[in-house]
This record gives structure tokens, C-alpha cells and sequence, in this order.
């Protein structure tokens, strides 16, 4: 290929570079996978599970008994006195001279349900043949997609899978490059250049005397293709120059775990909810099974409506796509102490108290850097969260035997330095 006046010049055997999806009927049917496309999204090419029998509607799951956690005081000043040791600006006289008044229990129930889902979709894929085996229709009938077997993982895990079905191979010539291997560039339309974008073509830059030859493209104002390298032509992106490529189905597991879980909203109205849904509860109820039954005799009978209503949900949304292979449901305790007590009897102060794990923990800290609030805050072991109001400074701890306090802004904080006093 030489060069003329700019323009390179090209065989006219050379196509235009094509679709990379195969024309329709293009690749061979195969048995159980009429529906399978050239790509697409697992959730429109799945194959419908094999049925099986819903849960007998007139068993139930029953709940034991739950006893309501109580706090102490001795419990509540040795946290808040654990908490002021580790801040060096924080006096702990007031944690020592505190007086409470009223303890009161607050019992949260979390419901959560799981439903472990296996779904199988199948596309058609290709590889550049090179000589490899070829696993074809004449060494055998490809396996329906519910029967090709595949390693399980773990239960309640995400994860996704491809597998190339058995005896699904066939070769056949590129129909990108019409089998020629190469293909014309559609950057450059086979020309070998392309305009050059920092003289807008022109060879130069500037007008009058600060005019001056263009230095990346040298006056002439077109550059060297960067796609093809000047050739005009480009390896085909199908069959990388091979001219056949390989073609296969392959199939697409995905295991989900698919969550409901439901808190009573109006329970601890003062509590953020948003901070109540990422705390980690005591879980004294897991009942674990195929398809499991709705909860019936629990004391509140609003996690016992929202069992049978999650459990026929997700039954009526994931069986007709995918296969249910475990489902779990467990009622979690979020114990809540609400604490009045007053200091020198100037305060009136408030403590709450709630399980959670060290998942929160990140979210709080931000929290606390976010608001920059002043005033008491202490906690038993670890971590703690703010909510600004009009007139107090609302805290709540965090830990599986936090503590929380909210008190007037600076009540309980004081200065360590000598000149004023401090502790």
C-alpha cells in the first residue's frame, strides 16, 4: 500500500468494519437455549427454574419467650466515667456526682428476612480461533441450564459465575471482517490520518506576526492515525487477524441474598432511625429452612403481620425467575435504656443505651466530625453519635453495652488549663 497525495490506497477486498454481534441465524440452535442472545443483561435472558412446591400455609413458626434486658446505675456511671478518662479536657467530677433519677426500658424488634436466589441465564460468547479444541454437538447434547453443574458457594454470599456449556462449540468464519482479518479504519475512514486538533488543520497557529508553524502536526496539518498507524486498515477486534472465531454458550449464575428487614418506626420516636437500622441487635429467634413459615405468637403482633407479608413477597417476586435455594428469618433485640438524672440539680439529662457491632462505627465518627458539636459526650468502650435540637445537644453511644447522654452545650466539659482552674 503506498502513499498518494495524502490518501492511503486500499484493497478493495477490505470491508468496513461490521457489527460485533452475529447477524440472526447466524449461529446454530441449541436444545433448551432458544432464547439465548449475543450478550445482553442476566435478568432478560433467564432460563425459568424447574417448579417446585410452596410452603404449607397452615404451619407457623413460633417464638420463644424474650426477657427485656435491664441497666444499672453502677452500670451506666462506670461507663461514663471509662469514657471521660480517655479525654484529657473532660472532668470526671460530674460523672461521679451525677444522681438518677428514673431508669426505663425500651425494647426495639428488628424482623429481617433473607432469601437465598440462584439465577442461570445464557448468552452466546466467541473467542478467536486458533486451533484449539472444539468442543462440539458431536461430542454429546448440551446439558439444559438447570443441569450443568457448577461449584456452589457459600450460603447467603453474592457471587457470579461463567461457565461455557458443554458440547455448545462451533466455528465459524468472522463476520466482522467477512474472514478477510483485517477491517478499514472508521477513525480515520481508511485515509491513514486524521486532522490535526491543535491547528484545527490549518499547518499553523496564530495570525499576523505571531503566526507560526504548527509543531505537532509540522505545517502539515494532518497527523498519523493513531488507530491503524497510518495503514489505513486495522486488525479485526472479533478474530484478532484469525478470520474464524469460536463460538460457545455461556452461562451466567448469579447467587443473591435478597434482605428485607423492618423496624417499627414509631417504637423510640426520638431515636434516628437511620442510626436504629445499621445497629446490630441481640438475635434470640432464627429460624432457618427451604421456604420457611410466617411468625405467629409473638407479643408484637406487627412483626408477625410483616413476616407473612415479606415470606409471600418474596415467594410471588423470585420463583418464577429464580430458584430459592435457603431462606432465614430472625427477630433481633435492640435493647433502648432511657436515663433522667440531674447534676447539682441544674441539668435534666437523659442517657440511652443500645446494641450494635463495629460496623457503625465509621459512620459515627464522621458524624462527629461533621456537626462539631461541644458539650458532654462519653461512652463505655468505644464509639458515639450527635443529633443537633433547639436547646439540648443529643448524644447517643454506641457499642453492644454502650451508653449515651444529652445534655446543655459545654455542661460537663471544662478547660485543663492551670490559669483557669481546669481538672
Amino acid at each position: 500500500m503506498d502513499e498518494k497525495e495524502g490518501f492511503v490506497e486500499i484493497g478493495p477486498k477490505i470491508p468496513e468494519e461490521g457489527p460485533s454481534a452475529p447477524p440472526p441465524g447466524w449461529l446454530d440452535c441449541v436444545s433448551g437455549y432458544e432464547g439465548s442472545k449475543g450478550g445482553g443483561d442476566p435478568d432478560e435472558n433467564y432460563h425459568a427454574p424447574p417448579p417446585y412446591a410452596p410452603p404449607d400455609s397452615n404451619q407457623n413458626a413460633h417464638v420463644p419467650n424474650v426477657r427485656e434486658p435491664t441497666v444499672s446505675e453502677d452500670v451506666a456511671r462506670e461507663a461514663l466515667l471509662k469514657y471521660v478518662e480517655k479525654k484529657w479536657s473532660y472532668s470526671s467530677k460530674p460523672a461521679k456526682n451525677l444522681v438518677f433519677k428514673d431508669l426505663k426500658p425500651i425494647t426495639v424488634y428488628r424482623y429481617r428476612l433473607e432469601t437465598y436466589t440462584e439465577l442461570r441465564s445464557s448468552n452466546w460468547a466467541s473467542e478467536p480461533y486458533r486451533g484449539q479444541f472444539v468442543d462440539g454437538p458431536e461430542n454429546g447434547r448440551s446439558p439444559p441450564p438447570w443441569e450443568v453443574p457448577v461449584p456452589y458457594p457459600q450460603k447467603y454470599t453474592d457471587v457470579t459465575m461463567q461457565v461455557r456449556v458443554p458440547h455448545s462449540c462451533l466455528v465459524k468464519p468472522c463476520h466482522q471482517c467477512q474472514s478477510m482479518g483485517s477491517v478499514r479504519c472508521s477513525r480515520c475512514f481508511s485515509r491513514g490520518h486524521v486532522r490535526c486538533v491543535h491547528c484545527f488543520g490549518h499547518g499553523h497557529r496564530g495570525v499576523g506576526k505571531n503566526r507560526r508553524r504548527c509543531t505537532l502536526c509540522h505545517g502539515r496539518g494532518v497527523r498519523r492515525c493513531i488507530c491503524c498507524h497510518g495503514r489505513g486498515i486495522k486488525v479485526c477486534p472479533s478474530c484478532e487477524g484469525q478470520r474464524n472465531l469460536l463460538h460457545f454458550l455461556q452461562l451466567t449464575i448469579v447467587w443473591k441474598n435478597n434482605i428485607m428487614a423492618y423496624i417499627p418506626p414509631d417504637k423510640v420516636p426520638e431515636f434516628p432511625m437511620e442510626k436504629l437500622e445499621s445497629v446490630s441487635g441481640d438475635a434470640f429467634f432464627e429460624d432457618e429452612n427451604l421456604l420457611v413459615y410466617p411468625i405467629v405468637g409473638f407479643p408484637d403482633q406487627e412483626i408477625c403481620a410483616i413476616s407473612k407479608k415479606g415470606i409471600e413477597e418474596h415467594i410471588a417476586k423470585f420463583s418464577s425467575s429464580r430458584r430459592i435455594l435457603q431462606q432465614r428469618q430472625t427477630i433481633e433485640l435492640v435493647p433502648v435504656t432511657q436515663a433522667f438524672y440531674n447534676y447539682h440539680g441544674k441539668l435534666s439529662l437523659q442517657l440511652q443505651k443500645y446494641a450494635t457491632t463495629a460496623g457503625i462505627l465509621k459512620s459515627i465518627k464522621a458524624s462527629l466530625k461533621k456537626l462539631k458539636l461541644r458539650g458532654l459526650h462519653f461512652i463505655s468502650t468505644h464509639k458515639m453519635m450527635f443529633s443537633r435540637t433547639h436547646k439540648h445537644d443529643w448524644f447517643q453511644s454506641v457499642h453492644n453495652h454502650g451508653l449515651g447522654l444529652q445534655a446543655e452545650p459545654g455542661a460537663l466539659k471544662h478547660d485543663r488549663h492551670p490559669a483557669q482552674g481546669g481538672f
